[in-house]
């Protein structure tokens, strides 16, 4: 009995020291990546439940991380409340068994590899190494979708596709059209708005000079889209802001409605 009771409070410490380490020594689940994110938010009470849909958040390196307002990094921009205020609208809007919050993938890691649909921001400073790059092209190989968001104008253009030929040297960005099958999956977007950033709202909507909303993909050799392309606009910030009086209900609207079609889109095709 002495015996079996020692064995059982040893796995007790270890079990709350493995809980303590996916913490990150913090009270939530990704506590050990708030200081990168821009807007951390409490678990939700089932932040731990498993659901059948699980959204990855990409984890990547930039130059710019830590700079500016804030000091966050620019993979952690929207996060985590955009992510979660979304998840909670595709749980009510579909019938999809949504996990509650999101994974997020560390780009050295192989946790993409048990992501099906990630996504990632601010995508024009993102900076990749050969590996980095090698996985991301194993990723899109193995079927895997990311949706790409929140960045503007040519120069940050050219950024992106620095990225994107380190992974796939042939990959073409092609401009989808009202026929698009992505925007009719759920939700019939004949008409589609740019979302713009919260701090744009109240003016032209246009930010960093990026002055015309492309709804861009990559497709695979099948014309499967692997990568949803969101350019000049901000859908993470119609996420994130859904529940502000201040942003425009027709944009959340939309953001939503957008994401909704890209996650149905990447379980059905």
């Amino acid at each position: 009995m002495r015996l079996t009771l020692a064995a059982a409070a040893l796995l007790l410490v270890a079990g709350l020291a493995a809980v303590v380490q996916s913490r990150g020594g913090g009270g939530r689940i990704w506590a050990q990546y708030e200081d990168e994110m821009q807007d951390p938010v409490e678990d939700p009470p089932d932040a731990r439940r498993k659901g059948e849909f699980v959204q990855g958040r990409l984890r990547y390196r930039s130059p710019l991380d830590g700079r500016g307002f804030g000091g966050y990094a620019r993979w952690g921009i929207d996060a985590n409340k955009g992510d979660r205020v979304f998840l909670s609208i595709l749980a009510r809007l579909t019938r999809i068994d949504v996990q509650p919050v999101e994974h997020i993938a560390d780009i050295d890691s192989d946790d993409m590899f048990d992501l099906p649909w990630m996504f990632a921001v601010s995508v024009g400073d993102w900076e990749l190494s050969a590996p980095q790059a090698a996985r991301l092209r194993q990723y899109f190989d193995r079927g895997g979708f990311l949706m790409v968001d929140d960045f503007h104008n040519d120069r940050e253009w050219a950024r992106f596709m620095e990225g994107l030929r380190k992974i796939d040297p042939a990959a073409e960005v092609v401009e989808l059209d009202d026929a698009s099958p992505v925007f009719h999956v759920l939700f019939d977007l004949k008409e589609r708005l740019r979302v713009p950033g919260a701090n744009v709202v109240g003016g032209s909507g246009i930010e960093r000079g990026g002055a015309i909303p492309q709804w861009r993909a990559v497709l695979d050799r099948r014309g499967r889209m692997t990568m949803a392309v969101c350019f000049n606009m901000d859908v993470g910030d119609g996420w994130e802001f859904a529940d502000d009086p201040g942003y425009p209900e027709k944009f959340a609207s939309a953001a939503m409605k957008l994401g909704a079609n890209y996650v149905l889109y990447a379980m059905t095709h």
